[in-house]
């Protein structure tokens, strides 16, 4: 009796996915395999495929697997558990060929092609008025000069630039681009086509007149710091409520030479002082309805991406790297975003209130265990036996 039910367990377990299984459902393998026959270069694939080439480097995201001979040698452990992802074991000299010559491209249009399965996932964010609201901003992803002098940015200094907008009603990068560390943040922030309605938040890196002009004609509302050196004349002064920090509320034209030839348009600064600190900031918006108290809470939430930046560096592969080449780097890259949007997903189904982060850690540790997601991320409470008193010699 007790051999036919362990026999049961064994044969239910041998069928119940890996925590990986799970993560990687919302992606559909058709979708993936016609988007591997558009973005593809050279002859077929005879050792290995795309597929294969996925779910190696997803699972060095996963798992934190730091070169090619660590992950071959994880993958070989793990064969029996791969066949269920449809993949096999690549050998490293392979996946490392398929990284230089095969288009990163591949995995920027799957990144946004899995956007389209957290729409139904957007929350209300915290702020009462009903428009999207997006994070902008930039950060560097370091490379070695040494390896990659093609990504020179100064003398000591060669990376990548990682561009974002994040919504903040689920914390989603919906915008995302990957380019040249020496490139100018405002050359991918001008791309970023937000919808008309919505509000942007960014900081003083994001600055041109003509292209705050187009986002009022657009109908989107930004928010950024006022540049102290900024010329400008005060059109209108408002009333403010002191008790709320705000000293200063104004409409101005800024009016120097540059301003003017760039056609920006009439704006509303807003002068702030912390409570808790005592620090003054100066703010710049083209929204004329909303609250300047408002205002000064839709800058002060811009943190969510400073925290999105931190959670990315910290607990996926973006610090060492499989490959030189561009392609080889931004084919890591793009499936580092990609791990991001399946564990948010999963936190957004697993309703923990867990952070991406936190969920990001413990995957790490149980990616190839059988177990559901659910049962991953909300564990059954173990009771806490009393401690036995301590072995006592009588003498």
């Amino acid at each position: 009796m007790q051999t036919n039910t362990l026999t049961t367990r064994i044969q239910v377990l041998s069928h119940q996915n890996t925590v990986f299984h799970e993560l990687i459902k919302p992606v559909v393998r058709q979708d993936f395999e016609q988007l591997a026959k558009v973005h593809h270069v050279g002859q077929k694939f005879r050792a290995a495929s795309r597929w294969d080439q996925f779910i190696a480097i997803l699972m060095s995201q996963f798992s934190c697997r730091q070169s090619l001979r660590d992950i071959q040698s994880n993958l070989e452990c793990q064969q029996e558990k791969l066949s269920h992802l449809g993949a096999k074991s690549i050998p490293r000299s392979t996946l490392a060929r398929i990284n230089e010559q095969q288009p990163a491209a591949l995995y920027q249009q799957l990144f946004y092609k899995l956007l389209k399965y957290y729409e139904h996932s957007k929350v209300a964010h915290k702020f009462r008025f009903k428009n999207p609201l997006y994070s902008l901003d930039a950060s560097h992803i370091d490379l070695s000069l040494s390896l990659c002098e093609w990504a020179k940015v100064h003398d000591s200094k060669a990376s990548m630039k990682l561009s974002i907008g994040l919504n903040h009603s689920n914390d989603i990068p919906e915008f995302v681009a990957v380019e040249n560390g020496k490139e100018n943040d405002m050359v991918q922030g001008r791309k970023f086509q937000f919808p008309a309605g919505s509000i942007v938040v960014f900081d003083k890196g994001y600055v041109d007149y003509q292209w705050y002009a187009n986002l009022t004609a657009q109908n989107i509302g930004f928010v950024t710091r006022f540049r102290p050196k900024s010329v400008y004349q005060v059109i209108q002064q408002h009333p403010v409520l002191e008790s709320k920090g705000i000293l200063k509320d104004e409409t101005i034209q800024l009016n120097s030479a540059h301003a003017l030839k760039r056609k920006a348009p009439v704006l509303r600064r807003i002068e702030y002082r912390d409570q808790q600190s005592g620090k003054h900031f100066s703010f710049l918006s083209n929204n004329f309805h909303l609250a300047a108290s408002t205002i000064a809470a839709i800058y002060k939430d811009r943190w969510k991406v400073e925290l999105f930046f931190k959670a990315i560096k910290q607990n996926l592969k973006l610090k060492a790297f499989l490959g030189r080449s561009r392609n080889a780097i931004q084919t890591q890259i793009w499936i580092a975003m990609i791990a991001y949007l399946l564990v948010s997903f999963a936190q957004h189904l697993g309703k923990t209130g867990w952070t991406v982060q936190r969920l990001l850690r413990i995957i790490q540790v149980n990616l190839f265990e059988r177990r559901t997601l659910k049962a991953l991320f909300s564990p059954d409470k173990i009771p806490i036996k009393q401690e036995e008193a301590q072995m006592s010699f009588l003498l």
